[in-house]
């Protein structure tokens, strides 16, 4: 038998009442759970309650832990871009630098810049 709230209302507005909202857990917080985790030294349930974290989301830590600390040592960095024209980017800062040298003299010349900057 299922127990109603007080107000009257129906089952599945009591277990909708009680549910804790949903929970973002920082980047620094994972950090160290995962490598407790990974240590083995305590179990799943007691580093759960020790960070108020559900034993499932610990073992999705450690698990994504493992995967990525291979990266680390890897040649290839994930954050490394691919072939680029440096010439061109120079000339890119070259003329973007020649335009806003151009247009900050046609400001001073109209009064609506300080010369002072």
């Amino acid at each position: 038998m299922n127990s109603l709230p007080a107000g009257g209302g129906t089952a599945e507005e009591a277990q909708t009442s009680m549910r804790r909202p949903r929970r973002n857990y920082s980047p620094q917080f994972k950090s160290k759970v995962a490598p407790a985790a990974a240590k083995g030294d305590r179990t799943l349930a007691e580093l759960a309650e020790q960070f108020d974290v559900h034993p499932q989301q610990i073992t999705q830590w450690k698990t994504q832990l493992q995967e990525r600390a291979a990266a680390a040592f890897g040649h290839t960095h994930p954050l490394a871009v691919e072939n680029v024209d440096v010439k061109a980017l120079h000339a890119k800062i070259g003329q973007l630098t020649l335009e806003n040298d151009f247009l900050e003299v046609a400001l001073i010349k109209a009064g609506t810049l300080s010369a002072k900057r």
